[in-house]
């Protein structure tokens, strides 16, 4: 029998596309950071791991501070009701400042969905140093800065 259906799985991880749009219209992480549970844990193969909800919430508002303008698209995702499993591409993009993009990194992402529409593990699998170029060939655009 399957830990979640397909349908939660969806609305739990388009709400979690959502709140991550509003961050970036926003600036603020934290309601994104709150899609988490306590004793997440959070792989991000350049920055570390990070244990737990507050951890996740420290990292993405530091991190975004340095990329305001980065959006997240997904280009296709798929659910393993089974696991509780998403898993996807989303690309890490930034705005097109002189029509030469996209500028954009690939991220292969895979979720751990724990019910009441948090989830408990996220890792973003990409090539730190094509992610490196791509801003750099952002900033030369005129793109502004990065501090990533």
């Amino acid at each position: 029998m399957a830990k979640f259906t397909k349908a939660e799985l969806i609305a739990a991880h388009d709400r979690y596309i959502e709140q991550a749009a509003e961050a970036v219209r926003t600036g603020d992480w934290n309601a994104w950071a709150d899609r988490f549970t306590e004793d997440a844990v959070y792989v991000e193969h350049h920055y570390g791991t990070f244990h737990g909800r507050e951890e996740i919430r420290a990292w993405i508002v530091k991190t975004m501070v340095g990329v305001p303008d980065m959006y997240f698209p997904w280009e296709w995702r798929f659910f393993d009701e089974e696991s509780g499993r998403v898993v996807g591409l989303c690309w890490n993009t930034m705005p097109d400042p002189d029509g030469n993009g996209p500028y954009r990194g690939a991220a292969w992402t895979l979720l751990e969905y724990a019910g009441d529409g948090l989830w408990s593990y996220e890792e973003d699998m990409y090539n730190p140093a094509e992610f490196q170029e791509m801003l750099g060939r952002w900033v030369a655009a005129g793109g502004g800065t990065a501090t990533v």
